[in-house]
């Protein structure tokens, strides 16, 4: 959510932040807010895909600093669109934005884009470091609050929603945590603490004449948020006489945002306020409009949803997800991050966003080589049943469902209806719906996400477990990607994969394995290599392309790999794709082939590249 312009008004005026030393609390993290942030690090690179591993160790250092100061962290993210979808118009805003974004980098202007895999290295960063997380059916802001007052912490979020909610911890907006300073107390047993800013209500309401906190959320309601556009309320903003001359033009918008501010702080309650409104619409408007504003005035009420429970015990109940008749199980692997919003958004609304990334725009989006994967989950979702017992002919044909896909064509947003792929007789046999879709035998799962990828699995038994799906991956990205993928794209690919694996065994190595002295000889002579000025840093957009197909084949490939139980290790992503590095590897093979033999000062790197190539091309 967001309140538009509410940021940039409250920062201008400083006045209504207190100074915070955070120290020995509890904090509740809006997830998304998070890690937005720490993925658009000043010398982050957009262009080439995303360096998960950077990502993985700023989140790290966060989680670090906190951890220094007595900090217990409680991450709240969002979950899908929820089942009445009234965010739609603000998405297909926010893609058609991410798309203007994506087409800038890739002809070469700046520009910020959070790459496609971010969300899921974020989540496995959660896990590794042990720190407490919840995914959300759906928006995740009422939750937040609820959690927040029934502790009496502060909120760390970048959501300008949050200077409009009720919070008894008070809000503390990202941009002035300094998490990269952490100071000392000067005197006393306190110890560390994070210098941060706290929104004051308070100051913020007597700055408008005691203008009543209530009154807040109507303000944020009629100036316009992610739920409501001001095109309803334009008749009252035409008519009212705003107080200090709130008129549109230059400065426009924190004019009127001021003048509504000082109007609404003429009324004690939300409901005068509301009748007041209503007086300057035609008649047969009003109880609409009524509606309209008392509806979205809910949306900044704390959620009842406790999610202190679920912190405790691991249950989390939400009454949104029983009327959407979601199976127990998917809804309980949601709220444990271990499926994606992707999936619930195709369950109960039948409709997806595939993020755009920086492609090359001429050709179809990247996102068309993972479509076979993505109808296997369609199908897993929206099984139809296959029981002809007192069936209409007319049902009996048992038409495969369709599932709306918001992606790009060219520069544009357009949207495709997709239908779900017929599934194999083990999964459509009316013993196992979809809540019990983990009573089908292992193997059964197993078998239908390889034969998805076109894998069999004594292809991949010579490759260590946790790269047996990418590997996989990597060969339906072969078969399937178009234009067909380029022999020194495939061996850069390959190569980064190595170079994750060699970092790994060097950097945590496994404690009952004695290292080899020559795994970090050839680490540090990466290390140099890598520290080498480049010849050529020439952005190649034909292999940013190829290399998009395969993040989007990867990601649709670890959500079919989800929905099926994980018959397949998940694989570490901050270890598997550095953009930077594929990148530099591919524009150094066509120059200089030896860098094919970067790692063989170990022989164990040098053998796992060979087995991963000879496995892929054959």
């Amino acid at each position: 959510m967001g309140v538009q312009g509410l940021t940039g008004f409250v920062e201008e005026r400083g006045v209504f932040f207190t100074e915070l030393r955070v120290r020995d609390t509890k904090l509740v993290i809006d997830g998304s807010s998070l890690y937005h942030r720490l993925c658009f690090a000043p010398d982050a690179d957009f262009r080439r895909g995303g360096d998960y591993g950077a990502f993985a160790a700023a989140v790290r250092d966060f989680f670090g600093a906190l951890r220094a100061c007595g900090v217990a962290p409680f991450v709240v993210l969002d979950g899908g669109r929820g089942a009445e979808d009234r965010k739609l118009p603000t998405l297909r805003g926010r893609a058609a934005e991410q798309l203007r974004a994506a087409h800038g980098l890739s002809r070469g202007a700046g520009g910020c884009l959070v790459p496609l895999l971010t969300r899921e290295a974020f989540v496995q960063a959660l896990g590794r470091l042990g720190v407490p997380f919840v995914q959300c059916f759906a928006e995740a802001d009422r939750e937040i609050a609820g959690l927040a007052n029934r502790w009496g912490c502060p909120v760390l979020s970048l959501d300008s929603d949050f200077f409009v909610f009720d919070l008894a911890g008070g809000y503390c907006p990202l941009s002035h945590f300094q998490w990269q300073s952490v100071r000392a107390a000067a005197a006393g047993p306190q110890g560390c603490y994070v210098p941060a800013r706290c929104f004051s209500a308070e100051r913020f309401c007597r700055h408008f004449g005691h203008l009543s906190k209530a009154l807040l959320p109507l303000f944020a309601v009629m100036n316009g948020n992610d739920y409501i556009g001001l095109e309803a309320l334009e008749a009252f903003f035409s008519k009212v006489r705003l107080p200090r001359g709130c008129a549109a033009g230059r400065g426009g918008k924190h004019l009127r945002l001021q003048g509504l501010l000082k109007w609404l702080a003429q009324f004690a309650e939300p409901a005068e306020a509301v009748d007041n409104v209503l007086k300057y619409l035609k008649k047969h408007q009003r109880e609409e409009i009524r509606e309209l504003l008392c509806t979205s005035m809910e949306d900044y009420a704390p959620s009842e949803v406790n999610l202190e429970d679920f912190f405790q015990n691991g249950s989390y109940e939400c009454e949104a997800a029983r009327k959407a008749d979601v199976p127990q199980w998917v809804f309980d692997a949601l709220a444990k991050g271990k499926l994606a919003p992707f999936v619930i958004n195709a369950l109960i609304l039948r409709s997806t966003f595939l993020r755009v990334q920086v492609e090359n725009m001429q050709r179809p989006s990247a996102h068309s080589t993972a479509l076979l994967i993505r109808q296997v989950i369609y199908g897993l979702l929206l099984r139809v049943s296959h029981s002809t017992e007192d069936a209409s002919p007319s049902k009996q044909t048992n038409e495969l469902p369709t599932v709306c896909e918001f992606d790009r064509c060219q520069k544009t947003l357009k949207k495709t209806f997709v239908q779900a792929a017929s599934l194999p007789p083990d999964f459509c046999d009316d013993r196992f719906p979809l809540d019990k879709l983990m009573e089908v035998p292992a193997s059964c799962r197993q078998m239908l996400l390889l034969e998805t990828l076109g894998v069999k699995m004594s292809f991949l038994e010579s490759i260590p477990s946790h790269l047996q799906l990418p590997i996989a991956v990597t060969c339906y990205w072969i078969r399937h990607s178009e234009p067909k993928v380029k022999l020194n794209q495939l061996k850069a690919l390959l190569l980064m994969i190595v170079s994750g694996e060699l970092q790994r065994i060097t950097n945590d190595p496994d404690p009952t394995v004695l290292p080899a002295e020559d795994d970090n000889v050839a680490y540090n002579e990466f290390l140099k290599w890598k520290e080498k000025k480049l010849e050529n840093n020439d952005f190649d957009l034909d292999a940013a392309h190829s290399f998009c197909q395969w993040q989007c084949c990867l990601q649709t490939g670890l959500y079919l790999n989800q929905l099926l139980g994980t018959p397949l290790s998940e694989p570490d992503l901050s270890r598997l794709y550095t953009g930077t590095l594929v990148h530099r590897l591919y524009q150094e093979l066509k120059s200089a082939p030896s860098v094919e033999n970067l790692f063989i000062l170990s022989p164990k790197m040098a053998q796992l590249y060979l087995v991963l190539l000879n496995t892929v091309e054959s």
